[in-house]
């Protein structure tokens, strides 16, 4: 049994596999909790639903299969905090791979296909944990955020895959925006510019199982 938040069919709008079709499971629960998160339904007090789910791995693996998702993202919250390699084997079992979001904050024990590892400032990420991932994924909450990050990651991490993505908030603010861009223009490979696309499509949503973001920072949809 695993505390989620919610699972729901989607496609996954960030990173390297942006734009295919995935079926997420949100666990419930982050000892991190940043100030602007989007998901903060997982683990802040005022959000706390009535009722925790605690819901079997079958049935999750069920849910998956019953969809024509190409891969199972799990994420959170921070999902890493759980015991996952139940999960993740059952899935391997049926032939799906699993994609793990972190923040590299704690350990990463399970076999997963494809790690996307985002560090946050509260909880710095272990290095071996960023040495693990296939994926970078930088939150600008301030311009400063991108050599504060670059720093906190050199040189643990040799992929070739950075992402400079505005914090929600932060999607208009051109002081934001133009730092990326200078950044991608100046050092080029492996800082590539993101964006959370599924947020314009308002793709989550389109499965009623979806609960509604409350971001704390942010500006709720």
């Amino acid at each position: 049994m695993l505390p989620i938040h919610e699972q729901f069919f989607s496609f996954q709008g960030e990173g390297v596999h942006q734009g295919r079709a995935a079926y997420f499971i949100r666990t419930y629960g982050c000892p991190i909790q940043c100030p602007w998160c989007d998901s903060a339904g997982t683990w802040h007090p005022h959000y706390k639903p009535k009722r925790l789910q605690r819901i079997d791995i079958e049935q999750l693996v069920r849910n998956a299969q019953k969809t024509a998702a190409e891969f199972v993202v799990i994420t959170g919250g921070e999902p890493t905090i759980h015991e996952l390699n139940p999960l993740v084997d059952a899935l391997h079992t049926v032939e799906l791979p699993v994609h793990l979001e972190t923040s590299g904050a704690f350990a990463i024990t399970a076999d997963f296909d494809w790690i996307t590892l985002s560090p946050k400032r509260w909880k710095r990420p272990l290095q071996e944990s960023i040495q693990k991932a296939d994926e970078l994924k930088i939150i600008v909450d301030q311009t400063s955020a991108i050599t504060e990050y670059t720093e906190l990651i050199s040189p643990a991490y040799n992929g070739s895959n950075i992402w400079l993505q505005p914090e929600w908030s932060q999607i208009k603010n051109p002081e934001i925006l133009n730092a990326i861009t200078a950044w991608i223009k100046r050092y080029g490979a492996p800082y590539r510019a993101g964006l959370q696309s599924h947020k314009y499509y308002f793709a989550d949503e389109q499965d009623p199982r979806s609960e509604a973001l409350v971001p704390l920072g942010g500006t709720p949809r």
